[in-house]
C-alpha cells in the first residue's frame, strides 16, 4: 500500500475506546475437548453483539500473552482427567467467564490488541505493525535521509498507532522516534485540510510542547518524527519505568511507583495547565491528555501528540467521560483529563475507579481541592472548572514560570475555522454517545429495580389489598342489588335488568318469519 493512497472505500472507523462485554453463554463437548459459545457485545447496543467460539487452550494462550504484565489473572486450572464431566464444565465455564469480567475491568487490559483480537477477530485480524511499515518505507523512497533503526513494539496503548526508533543517516548518533498512525472515528477535517495541518505541526513553538521535527500525511493516516528522549515521560518517572518497553509491562502492574514531591506536582501542573490554556485560546482542539503523552526534559513538561484530534483518534480516557453528559466540550475533556493525571502525579497511581467518593490523605489540602472540583462525583455531575479558574487556584497561582522561548503557533484563518468545525463534530458525537449511555443506565436501573426481589414483594402486597379491596365492594354492592330488584318487582317494571358484560337478548323482531 503506497504511502499516498487513500483509504478503502466503506472503510469503517472504529473506537477502538467503546468497552466490549463478554458473557460465556453455553457449552458443548466434542470428541475431545470443550468449546465455549461467547456472546461478545461493542458498546451498549444489543444489536451491536456476536458469538465467537474459543477452546479453553485459546484462553490459555490469551493468559500466556498477557503474562507480560505480570499480574496474576484468574484462569482457571488444566484438567487432564475428568474434564468432560458436566460438573466440572459448568464450573469452569463460570471460571472463564469470572476470568473475561477481570481483565475487561482493568482500564489497560481492555484496551489492549490481545483482548481485542480474542474477541473480535472480525475487526482486528489486521497486522498495524506491518501495515506501518509498509507506509514508512514508501515514505523513505522520497525521503532517503531517514533511516529505521529498530521497531518500537508496543510502546505506547493504541492499537493502530506504531513507533519506531530512527537516525539521520549523516548523523547516526542522533536517535529520532517516528510514529505513524492509522485514521479514527472523529476524523471530520476535509483531506485537504488535515494534510496542511499536519505539516503546520512542526511550526509549533511552545515552551511546553514536544517539537516536531517532520510531519506529513496522506489520506488515509500520518507520519512524524520526534527526537527520542531517553528519560521517558511523565508516567515512566511515575512508574519508575524504561521507555522502550511495552505498555502493558511498564503500567499494568508496576512493582514501584512514587507520587511526586509536592513542589514537582505544582510546577508540573502549572505548566500543563499554560499549554492547555495556549491550545483552547488557539482553537486547536487538543482531548488526549495524560501522563504518558507529557514528555520529560529535564525539570520541564512538553506535551505530546497534538496530532492525534487531527486524526480523529479517540481519547485514553473516553470510556470515562463520555458516562457523565455535563463533560460534553474538549476544554471539559482536558480538565477532566488534568484531575487523572494530577491524581496520578499525586499517589503514584489512576483511580481505582471514577468518580472518586473520597480522596487519600496528599502532601497538600490545596492538591485536594483539585481533585474534586474534576475527579468528584458532584464535578462530574454538575461539570468542569475552566482551565483559567484552575490557574487561579492555591495549588498553581503561585507558581513562577520562567521560560526564554515564546510561543508561536500561526494557524490560517480557514484552517481555524476548518478545525472549529471538526470540533463541533466531534462534540456532537460524544454528545449523543453520553445521551445514549444516560438512556440505557435509566433503562437499565427501571428494568432492575421492577425485578428486584423488594419490587416484587412490594407489587404483591399491592395486588393482594386491592384484591380485598374489590372483594369488600363486592360484598357491599349484593345487598344494594336485591333491594334494587325487588323495588323493580314492586314497580311493575318490564324491562329485565342486564348486567353490563352480559349480551343484550335478540329482539323478537329480528327472527319473526317474513
Amino acid at each position: 500500500m503506497a504511502f499516498m493512497e487513500k483509504p478503502p472505500a466503506g472503510k469503517v472507523l472504529l473506537d477502538d475506546t467503546v468497552p466490549l462485554t463478554a458473557a460465556v453463554e453455553a457449552s458443548q463437548s466434542l470428541q475431545s475437548h470443550t468449546e465455549y459459545i461467547i456472546r461478545v457485545q461493542r458498546g451498549i447496543s444489543a444489536e451491536n453483539s456476536w458469538q465467537i467460539v474459543r477452546r479453553y487452550s485459546d484462553f490459555d494462550l490469551l493468559n500466556n500473552s498477557l503474562q507480560i504484565t505480570g499480574l496474576s489473572l484468574p484462569l482457571p486450572p488444566k484438567k487432564l482427567i475428568g474434564n468432560m464431566d458436566r460438573e466440572f464444565i459448568a464450573e469452569r465455564q463460570r471460571g472463564l467467564q469470572n476470568y473475561l469480567n477481570v481483565i475487561m475491568a482493568n482500564h489497560v487490559l481492555s484496551n489492549c490488541e490481545l483482548l481485542k483480537k480474542f474477541l473480535d477477530p472480525n475487526n482486528y485480524s489486521a497486522n498495524y505493525t506491518e501495515i506501518a511499515l509498509q507506509q514508512v518505507s514508501m515514505f523513505f523512497r522520497s525521503e532517503p535521509k531517514w533511516e529505521v533503526v529498530e521497531p518500537l513494539k508496543d510502546i505506547g496503548w493504541r492499537i493502530r498507532k506504531k513507533y519506531f526508533l530512527m537516525k539521520i543517516k549523516n548523523q547516526p548518533k542522533e536517535r529520532l522516534v517516528l510514529s505513524w498512525a492509522d485514521l479514527g472515528p472523529d476524523k471530520y477535517l476535509s483531506d485537504k485540510d488535515f494534510q496542511c495541518l499536519i505539516k503546520l505541526l512542526p511550526s509549533c513553538v511552545h515552551p511546553y510542547i514536544y517539537r516536531v521535527t517532520f510531519a506529513t500525511a496522506s489520506e488515509s493516516s500520518a507520519l512524524l518524527i520526534r527526537t527520542f528522549n531517553e528519560k521517558g515521560t511523565l508516567k515512566d518517572l511515575i512508574y519508575k519505568a524504561k521507555p522502550k518497553d511495552p505498555f502493558l509491562k511498564k503500567y499494568c502492574n508496576p512493582k514501584k511507583t512514587q507520587g511526586l514531591e509536592l513542589q514537582q506536582i505544582k510546577t508540573y501542573g502549572r505548566q500543563i495547565l499554560e499549554v492547555l490554556k495556549f491550545l483552547h485560546d488557539k482553537g486547536f482542539p487538543y482531548g488526549h491528555l495524560h501522563a504518558a503523552n507529557v514528555m520529560l526534559d529535564g525539570n520541564t513538561c512538553r506535551l505530546l501528540d497534538l496530532e492525534n484530534s487531527l486524526l480523529g483518534l479517540p481519547s485514553f480516557y473516553r470510556s470515562y467521560f463520555t458516562q457523565f453528559r455535563k463533560i460534553n466540550t474538549l476544554e471539559s475533556v482536558d480538565v477532566h483529563c488534568f484531575g487523572h493525571l494530577l491524581y496520578e502525579m499525586t499517589y503514584g497511581r489512576p483511580p481505582d475507579s471514577v468518580p472518586v467518593d473520597s480522596f487519600p490523605p496528599a502532601s497538600s489540602l490545596a492538591v485536594v481541592a483539585v481533585l474534586e472540583s474534576t475527579l468528584s462525583c458532584e464535578a462530574c455531575k454538575n461539570g468542569m472548572p475552566t482551565v483559567s479558574r484552575l490557574l487561579q487556584m492555591p495549588l498553581f497561582s503561585d507558581v513562577l514560570l520562567t521560560t526564554s522561548e515564546k510561543p508561536q503557533f500561526k494557524i490560517p484563518t480557514k484552517l481555524k475555522e476548518a478545525l472549529r468545525i471538526a470540533k463541533e463534530c466531534i462534540e456532537k458525537r460524544l454528545t449523543e454517545e453520553q445521551k445514549q449511555i444516560h438512556q440505557h443506565r435509566r433503562l437499565t436501573r427501571a428494568q432492575s429495580h421492577h425485578g428486584s426481589e423488594e419490587e416484587r414483594k412490594r407489587r404483591k402486597i399491592l395486588a393482594r389489598k386491592k384484591s380485598k379491596r374489590s372483594a369488600v365492594e363486592n360484598s357491599e354492592e349484593q345487598p344494594v342489588k336485591h333491594s334494587n330488584s325487588n323495588n323493580s318487582a314492586g314497580s311493575g317494571a318490564s324491562s329485565p335488568l342486564t348486567s353490563p358484560s352480559s349480551p343484550t337478548p335478540p329482539s323478537t323482531a329480528e327472527h319473526a318469519p317474513l
